[in-house]
């Protein structure tokens, strides 16, 4: 449990950090800009965190068991996630948040856990006690609150639906993969986040942003645009250091737990903003939602009859 709240703590950080990226001027400058800055950001972000996992994995000495990991089976189903929680996943909430809004895209990143714990629990018969279906819930219900807006920018109904659903079943469909293939001594969860990084970022850059035509752009960002770099590639070394504990979360307590855990990285980053100086987040609703999200989704992670045994 643990694993999973500094997952949520971690990606919080993130989340803030890649915010700041994104509303530099590269990424703001002109429409085409605006058009291919979520594409490009993921790229980018997810490139350089498979160089910070591959350093983490190099220091520990993993490189060597890579070749061996990627030659079994769960290997080849960590590759599968990767392109299913990464490009599909997160492509989904991109179109989500252009075609329905930002609230609505909240709600697809959300509701992810709902859709994992149930698979989770046909196909890893990981069982989520009724009482926990009620924390997860309300614990959504918060997540949603911390990202309403009463007006909905919907654009494009029929493709902003198809986003939400590739959000929701890319991302809990990753998290049931990764549970089961982990439980292959060969493929550590340090191992299976080096392949997940990589296999989303190489099929970002030869599939996504060629036919986005988005490698001239992406090019042009790394000749003087000052801090945007950088500012991208710190964000994706708080993301790496929370796919790991998240990874590790999920090896050790499950599925489903883990994502009612990660989900409390929008709560986290309504925290840190506040201590950063965001006085405008201390409002009734806010406050409230914020709690709701902790609590509810540290409920819904937790293992009632494990704790009463201690």
């Amino acid at each position: 449990m643990i694993a999973g709240i500094i997952a949520g703590i971690t990606w919080a950080v993130e989340t803030i950090i890649l915010g700041i990226a994104l509303a530099m001027t590269p990424f703001v400058s002109t429409q085409d800009a605006l058009k291919l800055a979520p594409f490009v950001s993921t790229f980018l972000h997810d490139a350089f965190s498979a160089v910070w996992a591959c350093l983490y994995n190099g220091i520990k000495g993993n490189l060597p068991s890579l070749a061996k990991a990627l030659k079994t089976k769960s290997g080849k189903y960590v590759i599968l996630a990767a392109i299913i929680g990464g490009p599909v996943g997160m492509t989904g909430y991109v179109m989500s948040v252009a075609y329905m809004g930002a609230s609505i895209g909240a709600v697809a990143s959300a509701i992810f856990p709902a859709v994992g714990a149930v698979l989770a629990y046909f196909f890893l018969k990981e069982k989520m006690q009724w009482y926990r279906w009620v924390f997860l819930i309300l614990s959504l219900l918060g997540v949603y609150g911390l990202s309403y807006s009463p007006v909905l920018n919907i654009t494009n109904f029929a493709l902003g639906f198809v986003g939400t659903l590739m959000c929701a079943f890319g991302w809990g469909v990753e998290a049931v993969i990764i549970a089961k293939s982990v439980q292959d001594e060969a493929v550590t969860d340090e191992l299976a986040l080096q392949i997940r990084q990589t296999t989303s970022a190489l099929t970002y850059g030869l599939v996504i942003l060629p036919f986005m035509k988005g490698w001239g752009f992406t090019v042009s960002l790394f000749n003087n645009t000052g801090w945007l770099i950088p500012t991208i590639a710190i964000a994706a070394l708080f993301a790496t250091a929370s796919y790991l504990f998240y990874y590790k979360a999920i090896g050790q307590i499950g599925a489903s737990k883990s994502m009612a855990l990660n989900i409390t990285y929008s709560a986290w980053a309504v925290v840190i903003s506040i201590i950063l100086g965001n006085r405008s987040l201390l409002n009734p609703v806010t406050i409230i939602c914020t709690a709701a999200v902790l609590v509810f989704g540290v409920l819904a992670g937790a293992d009632y009859k494990d704790l009463i045994k201690k």
